[in-house]
């Protein structure tokens, strides 16, 4: 600020002195530049904001049913994170340092014996962006982002940024964006390797040193490539997906005695490829209705050609001026467990890529998340609720039915009941001021002897009304906030 008066004061200087027309020129162009040089800097913006996450959970069967008798787990993990950006003449940066860790999983005393599981300090994001177009451009952005970055798009169902886990998600990538009059394409990729190499590309992704994994397949893509293109409407959004992720080439060797059996990376990929639909759509002043569908082919990380596809619909009826309700039914195809797998055979298995389960199939994880639950498939008819008790006061109930989309087995060449159980999850929202969030969360379900059969979850002896609830802290700090 100080430059810029400095140099409007030099400016208005030139009106009192009488010079040659040569000086004349030389000073007012040599304003000009400073005063633009002066605005740029300006507009140059640094921001540094942090985030306290602190998640107390007691867990009686979240994510798997518990055997009879089985004690609950109580923990505490927490998330900090500090964000620095900054943006500038035609370009921003932007960086992310976590730390994710559960109370007392180190030495108070010493850090050095913490192995390299247990270490949680990561860089979440780091990526740069470079605008393409000029400040003067008819287009409102074209730019071009590059680096570690969380990608998410519409609901997330397929692509978000999985915040509830405290690691969260991201990718290392490069996305080229457009945006216009409402018109949203970005294109994207990404190329993974395990270090700097000097021959080939042979990529592993389960490297035990990082068991990476999304939705529990627990291996971690070579490469993706995607396009999206999305359009704001006067009904709503309306946007379309086709995302490519690539998987390396193995093959099973057995060998030594006693014999084990060890996968070889070798060249080639397994391509997996997802297209599909979304739309968010006011139908009328109160009604909302959310939906998308999804094509699954190509081929599964173990090479198995898939089939696939993801139907969903959501409902949102304002009730009043504070309740929200309606129903919802999620379908995810899956492959037939009473008919023997063969090499040849097509797995029917849809996997809803990289997006946030936790969000949709229940809080207590038990559907495309860490914990597997088998080929069949879901069905998940919800029903969801929304009270707007004060401006900072929100309550939450869902209810979900969960029933396998396929035949289950019972082992001996019969079917099993197709239905999985009922979940109750009550959640509360409390914002104590706009940097202090407050929420709690209860949830209970009514599983059935399917969920804890071999096909689905293999429990023994199982507690079939598992529960899970939490009490979560989150600080937001502004740390450049004048106030």
């Amino acid at each position: 600020m100080q430059k810029i008066k400095t140099t409007l004061l030099s400016i208005q200087g030139l009106r009192k002195v009488s010079i040659s027309g040569a000086n004349l020129s030389k000073s007012i162009f040599l304003g000009i530049v400073l005063t633009i040089i002066s605005h740029n800097e300006a507009k140059a913006q640094l921001t540094a904001t942090g985030q306290l996450r602190e998640r107390t959970e007691v867990r009686a069967g979240q994510g798997t049913l518990q055997k009879e008798g089985d004690k609950a787990a109580l923990f505490n993990s927490q998330r900090a994170r500090l964000n620095i950006g900054f943006s500038g003449y035609r370009f921003k940066m932007f960086m992310a340092l976590q730390d994710v860790r559960v109370w007392g999983q180190d030495a108070s005393s010493i850090n050095r014996t913490t192995t390299e599981a247990n270490n949680g300090i990561m860089l979440h994001e780091a990526w740069g962006e470079v605008m393409l177009n000029d400040t003067i451009s008819k287009i409102q952005n074209l730019s071009l982002k590059i680096g570690r970055q969380e990608i998410a798009y519409d609901d997330q169902k397929v692509l978000g940024s999985l915040d509830w886990l405290q690691q969260g998600r991201r990718h290392d990538a490069i996305v080229f964006k457009f945006a216009n009059k409402g018109w949203i394409a970005d294109v994207g990729a990404a190329f993974n390797q395990n270090k700097e190499l000097n021959t080939g590309t042979i990529y592993n992704g389960t490297n035990p040193a990082y068991p990476a994994g999304t939705n529990g397949i627990g291996t971690m893509y070579k490469s993706f490539q995607y396009a999206y293109l999305g359009k704001k409407f006067f009904f709503g959004d309306v946007s379309f997906l086709f995302f490519k992720d690539d998987f390396n080439k193995y093959t099973n060797v057995t060998s030594g005695t006693p014999a084990i059996t060890s996968k070889v990376y070798g060249t080639g990929v397994w391509s997996r490829n997802t297209t599909g639909i979304y739309f968010n759509s006011a139908v009328t002043r109160k009604l909302n209705l959310t939906g998308s569908y999804y094509y699954q082919g190509g081929h599964d990380k173990d090479g198995r050609s898939i089939s696939a596809n993801l139907a969903s619909v959501t409902s949102t009826l304002q009730v009043g001026r504070k309740l929200f309700v309606g129903p919802g039914i999620d379908y995810l195809s899956g492959t037939d467990g009473t008919k023997a797998v063969t090499a040849d055979s097509k797995s029917n298995l849809f996997d809803p890529l990289y997006g946030t389960p936790h969000k949709f199939w229940g809080s207590m994880d038990y559907f495309y998340a860490a914990s597997p639950f088998g080929k069949q498939g879901l069905l998940d008819y919800f029903f969801k609720m929304k009270y707007n008790a004060k401006d900072n006061l929100t309550f939450l109930l869902d209810i979900h039915g969960f029933e396998a989309a396929n035949n289950l087995s019972d082992g001996a060449g019969g079917k099993l009941n197709s239905y999985l159980g009922t979940e109750v999850d009550l959640l509360v929202k409390y914002n104590l001021t706009k940097m202090i969030n407050i929420e709690a969360g209860y949830s209970i379900m009514k599983a059935t002897n399917s969920m804890a059969s071999a096909a689905v979850k293999n429990v023994a002896t199982p507690d079939l009304t598992p529960q899970f609830a939490y009490l979560m802290l989150n600080i937001r700090p502004n740390f450049l906030a004048k106030k």
